[in-house]
């Protein structure tokens, strides 16, 4: 508000007669540049997406708030399990599924379990059904068509603006259209981004872009987890405590310098992307390695300094669609626009044949020079961050220029007025001023006199009472209304054609925002290979090779990227898996000895490598690597309503022995522990031996365990598939001391008990277990010489009671009496060797045929069904019993398939023994999957 007062002489403590002032409200303070600069508010990104599912494809289009930009990807199958449609949505969380209502029965099924999904982090996604005549193919030609596009000049005629769409949007891909126009129409409905503007404000909409899911690894949320590739953590700051996270220590936070936020939204991109395609991997290694040469340190530097101007620019074309822009804006989009230009120019001095150096040098065309010349000579920074509003720089607009000289003289032109407007008030007035306020006037202001109490004694003749403010008399007088047809509303015209400048200049920069687009892509790109590279330089990572003929990966002395920085020393261990020898290792060793470090610096190398990164190994050599799968860290949750175990198996090792290739890496960690022990050793050598049965089909396997059982007691099959490895330690006295160096051999203890006392476990309770597990008699290391050779080729593993017949003597650990027990583990598939090996015997006692199991469990003298340990499962699962000796090797009887193509055996002892008891467990093998059976328990 602009005010002038004149105050004559009349008291001893005015002014002297016939002086006058001028005053004006202070001025609001200046914002600093800098702080302007870097404010830049955080929307909480949402994305929409819609889907199509018909004959077996695929079409799928999401806008991103963020950016709003929509995405879309050209029709691909999928299987009937949606696998595709699942990863997409892992990838991008999207807060809304929008789909047709019209669904076959695999799109339903997906759909219902999805939203289902409470443990879903953040929230599971909602799912809007629209009207099925909402994806019809002309009527989504025609939103797409008739959309207002921001990124389309104005001057385009509707049958050019049909040839640019063509362009960027796959007509012909008719499952995309359709879900293009879905997405239009829920966009519209909900009107997203635009919630509380008027109706007739469109949804920007910056751009079309096409994403692609092809040469991808698959890589699941688990295996991110237990590699630490991303850790997020609760924000230390009090103020973000609700709201914010931070990256803990993990792959992504060493390796993400990037200096602008686009850059480092797109590291996080490449992070759930890896990919198979060599010739992108390899670009992003050359650009690394360029920036890794020394002569090019400076280069790198400036390159940095120039990026960390880089903003967020569709935030920005977004606030200009909408009319929205603030002074920031203006002055972030010029700098952001200069260091496009300054990285031009230093692309053009670099290697052209790097793909990456000669787009930008390219691309970043003369508009951006067009941009940056109209906002340096249109907007006047230091005016609009003054008055907190777009201000226009002298010599712009003639008319402006007129209007902000009379406004600037005006302060004296006021004076004046004022003093001529005492001279003809009451004497009883002291003083009066002339003020200017936008939208209201000229109008003169007098102070409230003692003897103004009611409204009435404010009428003064000759001037029109408007208000009482802050003890002051404002009126309306014959020269006030002079001025105001005179000059009129200055102030306000001002800003009305400031305010038309400015969607002038709007204008011209949304009509290149294709450029800005692409300026933000490459930056962006090249800010995370800057980023990579100076991860490199510090932690002294070297060039990965790529081999597609090589099937698995081969490092030498590689090094866990996390641990390396946390511990004091780090030992380097190699790893080869290539080729058809050792695809299964099995690596034991006692307990923190390394054993689950190892198996996260292969997968952690690996991946690095399928990203485009430099490996922190000494060489490394990556082959057709399509998954990695991972059982490493056993995941806990109330909501998802399943043991620790049953997710275990479930969710991770169910995963990998049902989509693992030969060309995926599988890391197992310590599988089997959550359940007793002979089960979980059973279900260990079943999965194990499972993968070994599809001989040059088997993944690439690296199994860590403590069950020295798994080895003692072969209960793998001996052969070039199987390798096995062990972590270095040496016994000094009663210390342990770990080399940490993987090399082949079996470990021969856990060492729990040193393990326990490094724990703070007390002494008294460690030497007590050493007393009992030297008491136990150590299992043995194979099957006696005793047995006849025939048993040899039996697939099992035996502990039985201390008599004559039995295998091997094994003592009840228990002080009470109790029944000795012969436990059997056995695989069992559709070419059981045992039935080769007893073919002839069996023959002669059952003929083939199969006898009724209860009828026998009755006439051998065992327990029928009861409740404890003696119960028994008649699950409809073939099972044979001939009651003879153990040593007579007729008694085990051919086995039997039932439909399901499951097969069983049951082997009975001699009813010499008082008492006993048998269990059998049961692993089936069908159709190239794995099930676990029933324990079969009998008492006598």
């Amino acid at each position: 508000m602009a005010s002038v007062g004149a105050t004559p002489g009349r008291t001893p403590q005015g002014p002297g007669p016939g002086e006058a002032s001028a005053s004006f409200p202070s001025p609001a303070p200046v914002p600093d540049p800098r702080e302007a600069e870097e404010e830049e508010e955080e929307e909480p990104a949402e994305i929409h997406l819609c889907v199509l599912w018909s004959s077996g494809y695929l079409g799928i289009a999401y806008y991103d708030t963020s950016d709003s930009t929509i995405y879309f990807m050209p029709d691909a199958p999928d299987h009937e399990s949606l696998k595709l449609l699942q990863r997409v949505l892992d990838e991008i969380d999207p807060r809304s599924v929008v789909t047709s209502a019209k669904q076959d029965e695999n799109m339903t099924r997906f759909l219902g379990k999805l939203a289902s999904q409470e443990h879903r982090e953040p929230k599971r996604p909602e799912i809007i059904f629209l009207p099925s005549v909402d994806f019809g193919l002309e009527i989504s030609k025609q939103r797409l068509l008739s959309g207002n596009y921001s990124f389309i000049p104005d001057s385009m005629t509707a049958t050019e603006k049909i040839l640019f769409l063509s362009s960027i949007i796959p007509f012909d891909c008719l499952l995309t259209v359709r879900a293009l126009g879905g997405l239009l129409k829920f966009m519209g409905r909900r009107r997203i981004g635009v919630e509380l503007e008027d109706y007739n404000v469109s949804i920007p909409i910056l751009g079309f872009k096409k994403f692609v899911l092809t040469y991808l690894v698959s890589i699941d949320q688990d295996t991110y987890s237990v590699l630490q590739i991303f850790k997020s953590e609760p924000h230390p700051s009090v103020y973000k405590v609700a709201s914010g996270l931070k990256e803990g220590l993990s792959l992504f936070g060493i390796l993400n310098r990037c200096r602008c936020k686009w850059g480092e939204k797109l590291l996080r991109l490449w992070f759930t992307r890896p990919t198979q395609d060599l010739g992108e991997l390899n670009s992003r290694l050359d650009v690394i390695q360029f920036f890794l040469l020394p002569q090019n340190l400076d280069m790198a530097q400036m390159l940095h300094r120039l990026l960390g101007h880089i903003k967020n620019v569709p935030l920005i074309l977004k606030r200009m669609k909408l009319s929205h822009t603030k002074v920031s804006d203006w002055q972030v989009l010029y700098k952001t626009v200069y260091s496009a230009l300054g990285l031009r120019d230093a692309c053009r001095s670099l290697p052209q044949s790097i793909q990456l150096f000669r787009d930008i040098a390219q691309e970043f065309s003369d508009d951006l020079h067009h941009i940056a010349s109209l906002i340096g000579k249109v907007v006047d920074f230091e005016g609009s961050l003054a008055e907190n509003r777009f201000t226009v720089l002298p010599n712009i607009d003639p008319e402006i220029d007129e209007k902000k000289r009379r406004l600037t003289g005006l302060p004296s032109f006021l004076t004046e007025v004022a003093r001529k407007e005492l001279e003809n008030l009451d004497p009883r007035i002291p003083s009066c001023s002339v003020i200017y306020i936008p939208l209201i006037g000229f109008l003169l202001c007098i102070p409230r006199l003692p003897s103004m109490v009611e409204t009435n004694d404010f009428e003064i003749e000759g001037l029109d009472f408007m208000f009482l403010s802050e003890e002051k008399l404002h009126y309306r007088s014959a020269r006030t209304k002079e001025l105001d047809a005179l000059l009129g509303d200055l102030h306000c015209d001002i800003r009305d054609q400031e305010t038309l400048l400015m969607y002038q200049l709007q204008c011209q920069v949304l009509a290149r925002a294709a450029v800005l687009t692409r300026v933000l892509d490459l930056a962006s790109r090249l800010d995370v290979l800057l980023a990579l590279a100076s991860a490199a330089r510090d932690y002294g990572y070297s060039r990965p090779r790529y081999s597609p003929r090589l099937l698995g990966v081969r490092i030498q002395n590689g090094r866990h990227p996390l641990m390396e920085l946390c511990a004091r020393t780090f030992v380097p261990n190699s790893a080869e898996c290539g080729g058809y020898k050792g695809r299964v290792k099995v690596i034991t060793g006692p307990n923190s000895s390394g054993k689950s470090i190892y198996l996260k610096q292969v997968g952690l190398i690996t991946f690095m490598a399928l990203v485009g990164s430099f490996v922190p190994a000494e060489e490394a050599e990556i082959g057709a690597v399509d998954a990695i799968f991972t059982r490493i860290h056993s995941c806990e949750s109330i909501s998802l309503g399943l043991s620790t175990f049953m997710i275990d198996l479930n969710q991770q090792v169910a995963k990998a022995v049902n989509n693992a290739t030969e060309r995926s890496l599988v890391l197992i960690d310590e599988f089997g522990k959550g359940t007793n022990t002979v089960d979980g050793l059973a279900l260990l050598a079943a999965v194990i031996r499972h993968w070994l049965a599809l001989g040059p089909m088997c993944p690439h396997i690296f199994v860590a365990t403590n069950f020295l059982s798994l080895i003692q007691l072969q209960l793998l099959p001996q052969g070039p598939l199987v390798q096995y490895l062990t972590l270095e330690t040496c016994e000094d006295g009663n210390d342990l001391v770990f080399f940490y160096q993987v090399c082949e051999g079996v470990a021969s203890a856990s060492h729990a008990s040193h393990t326990a006392a490094q724990a703070g476990l007390p002494e008294k309770l460690v030497t007590r277990g050493k007393e009992v597990r030297s008491k136990q008699q150590p299992p043995p290391s194979g099957l006696p010489s005793t047995v006849p050779a025939s048993l040899r080729d039996l697939d099992f593993w035996a502990h039985g009671v201390s008599d004559p017949y039995s295998l091997f003597s094994y003592p009840t650990p228990t002080p009470t009496p109790a029944p000795s027990s012969l436990v059997l583990g056995l695989r069992l598939d559709l070419q059981w060797k045992a039935h080769q090996a007893c073919q002839g015997a069996a023959k002669g006692e059952t003929n083939g045929k199969l006898p009724d199991v209860s009828r026998q469990v009755s006439e051998t003298g065992f327990g029928r069904s009861q409740s404890g340990p003696g119960h028994f499962h008649e699950s409809g699962s073939a099972a044979c019993c001939h009651h003879h000796p153990l040593r007579v090797l007729p008694g085990l009887s051919s086995t039997s398939q039932t439909p399901g193509g499951c097969q069983a055996l049951f082997v009975s002892l001699p009813p010499s023994h008082p008492e006993f008891s048998v269990s059998l467990e049961i692993l089936f093998h069908v159709s190239n999957k794995v099930y676990f059976g029933e324990s079969y328990c009998f008492l006598r």
